[in-house]
């Protein structure tokens, strides 16, 4: 007889790692070395609008972040932005790529709990590279029975992955920090869908909470997770 739950897919960033701090602290430098040509909150609203219109184009992560930081930068200077910032742009994502990934509280405890049970999954969103450069660094990769690298995720992504990798999405939870993203998709889809929110998320990714939905759980953090799991079943 199969339970009610057989696998578990966790998002990657700012759900098992921090990453969108490093984003406000490079989004603070840009708005410093472009001081003289805007204030923070209009050059905050130009780059969030860049950003929204290069996703289909760049894809989510680093790189399409100082790409849309640069064209902002080009933007509101009128082309006439000093190479130097363009320059110091480049190097702020460079550093941003190379830097160690630190994990959030209770993560490696809960994926290993989870995992001694259950199929465990590793879904995300961003650049291929980077997010196999964070994975390896974090120690997590060998807790994984799959990793999934998605442009989207949708309901039919979260269909096809949880059809791939178990036993559908009706048997399945996906466990993030992006309502948008992680878990009304993943309730569409079928399968339960659990919040852990985190300090800092990204404009584009907030959503309305599906608070009548039967399968939407939400948890303080990731150390209440085993026991959610265990009283689902």
């Amino acid at each position: 007889m199969t339970r009610n739950l057989t696998t578990i897919g966790f998002d990657a960033d700012d759900t098992l790692w921090h990453n969108e701090r490093f984003f406000k602290l490079t989004q603070a430098r840009f708005q410093e070395l472009l001081a003289d040509y805007a204030d923070p909150d209009h050059l905050a609203g130009r780059l969030l609008a860049a950003e929204k219109r290069n996703i289909a184009h760049y894809g989510f992560g680093i790189k399409g972040f100082v790409l849309s930081m640069i064209e902002t930068a080009i933007d509101v200077t009128e082309d006439r932005v000093p190479a130097p910032v363009i320059r110091e742009l480049i190097e702020a994502g460079q550093d941003m790529l190379r830097h160690p990934i630190e994990l959030l509280p209770h993560a490696a405890e809960a994926v290993a709990a989870v995992a001694e049970t259950h199929r465990v999954l590793l879904i995300t969103k961003g650049d291929l590279l980077d997010q196999e450069r964070k994975l390896a660094q974090s120690g997590l990769g060998e807790m994984f029975d799959g990793v999934e690298i998605v442009s989207a995720k949708t309901p039919p992504v979260y269909h096809a992955i949880f059809d791939r990798h178990g036993d559908g999405a009706a048997h399945a939870m996906m466990v993030g920090n992006s309502m948008k993203s992680d878990v009304v998709p993943a309730i569409e889809a079928g399968g339960w869908g659990v919040y852990v929110p985190h300090g800092l998320t990204w404009e584009i990714e907030h959503a309305d909470a599906p608070e009548q939905a039967a399968r939407y759980r939400e948890l303080p953090d990731l150390g209440a997770l085993a026991s959610l799991v265990r009283a689902i079943g």
